[in-house]
């Protein structure tokens, strides 16, 4: 095999030799220019920015830029546009403010703080095909636990007596008299029922993404059964595992009882 040879310039202890050396890239090129331009520009800004004394509030710019990029991603749009919108439109809003952003650097810095915390959370959030996963694992539990909600309204259909069927077909009612006002009255705590082991299930929902999504794109299916097994398996936290579970199942209980409540307060006892 032959050597590749004559790559580029070799190096030399002479600086001015390896100035010349580095500016025969064009990489090098590009990248003395725009740093000549970014000096400049922050040059002739900052002889502002100093005399207006708000060199802290102008820091914070570029925090503000980087959640209207990250925030642009998300709703799919360049984040260019993003990070130029949400930095004029902050340091418009400084501008007209003027003097009186002397003294509030802690104002400043909450403000910094939260719109680095808006990136992040933007960064989070965008998960590519996030809505074709949550679509996919959806349709999978539906599937998964229809059959269960299909024998428990043929059992609730099964326990309405005959007799309401025939005093309906006396009267003449239609199908949908007969389902509204006989079988959905009679149904309904069976209903309840079923609806109520549904949303008890969904928070337990563990296999489908795992199975299918892991937990992606990015965080998008990482429901909160799988980071409690994340913290108790795969960290072995199990102090934090045991109280995070409990906590999951107060909340649960909570609401999964005013759900019951709710349904079964007009009843007639």
């Amino acid at each position: 095999m032959r050597a590749v040879t004559n790559v580029g310039p070799a190096p030399d202890l002479n600086p001015i030799v390896d100035i010349q050396i580095l500016l025969h890239y064009a990489f090098m090129q590009h990248a003395f220019e725009a740093g000549a331009v970014v000096a400049l520009t922050a040059g002739v800004i900052g002889y502002f920015v100093l005399m207006r004394n708000s060199s802290f509030a102008a820091h914070a710019l570029s925090h503000i830029g980087f959640a209207g990029a990250t925030g642009a991603v998300v709703v799919g749009l360049s984040p260019v546009a993003g990070l130029l919108a949400f930095t004029v439109a902050a340091a418009a809003v400084m501008g007209g403010l003027g003097n009186r952003l002397r003294g509030r650097d802690v104002t400043i810095g909450i403000v910094l703080a939260w719109t680095l915390g808006l990136g992040v959370l933007f960064l989070s959030l965008y998960t590519g095909y996030a809505t074709d996963a949550w679509a996919t694992v959806l349709l999978m539990d539906v599937w998964h636990w229809t059959s269960l909600v299909v024998l428990l309204a043929y059992a609730g259909l099964s326990a309405i007596p005959d007799a309401y069927y025939q005093a309906a077909k006396i009267d003449g009612a239609s199908s949908g008299a007969v389902f509204r006002y006989i079988q959905l009255p009679k149904m309904k705590r069976v209903l309840t029922i079923a609806v109520l082991l549904r949303f008890m299930d969904s928070f337990m929902i563990y296999t489908e993404p795992i199975v299918l999504t892991g937990g992606g794109p990015g965080n998008a299916t990482t429901l909160l059964s799988i980071d409690l097994v994340k913290v108790a398996l795969g960290q072995f936290d199990l102090g934090p595992a045991a109280a995070m579970s409990l906590i999951y199942f107060l909340i649960v209980l909570l609401l999964s009882w005013i759900f019951y409540t709710v349904m079964t307060k007009d009843e007639v006892q």
